[in-house]
């Protein structure tokens, strides 16, 4: 598949990178979640589960899913949790506020 990225607006170009970059994280996440399980199931054919070698303790609360979203570049994200990133700030110094960057 050959893409003329010079007949294609920048809309379309951007909405080809959203697609992109959404297409590439699902990709990690599955690919984290595949290792992850392999390495569990080899814990556990040795009689370990995986906190008991790792001396950590279990994650009962997963992870949190982000809010917020920049405006410019959807890949940038924030839980909302914890240290404002500076496109939040850069956002809100221009009169934006949360709400508009609610996912």
């Amino acid at each position: 598949m050959t893409i003329e990225f010079e007949k294609l607006s920048l809309k379309e170009m951007r909405d080809l990178r959203a697609k992109l970059d959404r297409a590439i994280s699902s990709y990690e996440d599955r690919k984290r979640r595949e290792a992850l399980q392999a390495v569990e199931d080899a814990a556990r054919e040795h009689g370990f589960n995986l906190t008991d070698l790792t001396g950590g303790r279990p994650n009962r609360a997963g992870t949190i899913p982000p809010k917020y979203a920049n405006p410019a570049d959807p890949t940038m994200t924030w839980t909302g949790r914890g240290r404002k990133p500076r496109w939040v700030q850069e956002n809100l110094e221009k009169g934006k506020q949360l709400e508009d960057l609610a996912i």
